[in-house]
């Protein structure tokens, strides 16, 4: 049976939120956005739901920490070239985002990502297909 992935991230701005990951590169689902959340699309099956952290509160009995100083999740995905992983990583930080490292060459893996304006870690990673 086909899943879906849904990963629920808190966000400070809302609407920051949405431009910072429009200008990566994201597409949003208008038919599961609201004043307080929204859906972007990562593919087919991979869903971001970007909640307001008003929102995200009432999903959750633990409190929010702040991703600027905390770890709460590492976000990774795969791309199909080297250059695209580049590519994301500068759009990110035309947009706002920053880097948290240089970018990793281990031959069959290259990997570099970003920090969103919110804090939260995305890995970028290229896998070479195997010779």
């Amino acid at each position: 049976m086909p899943r879906s992935v849904f990963v629920n991230l808190a966000v400070a701005d809302l609407d920051r939120a949405v431009r910072f990951f429009t200008a990566v590169g994201f597409t949003f689902n208008p038919e599961f956005a609201s004043d307080d959340a929204t859906c972007m699309i990562v593919d087919e099956r991979i869903f971001v739901m970007l909640l307001t952290e008003e929102k995200f509160a009432t999903f959750t009995p633990k409190p929010l920490c702040d991703a600027r100083t905390h770890s709460e999740v590492l976000v990774c995905l795969q791309l199909e070239r080297r250059e695209d992983v580049d590519a994301m990583v500068q759009r990110a930080l035309e947009a706002g985002g920053r880097t948290y490292g240089e970018p990793q060459d281990h031959g069959f893996l290259y990997g570099h990502g970003f920090e969103d304006p919110d804090g939260h870690i995305w890995e970028l990673i290229h896998m070479q297909p195997e010779s």
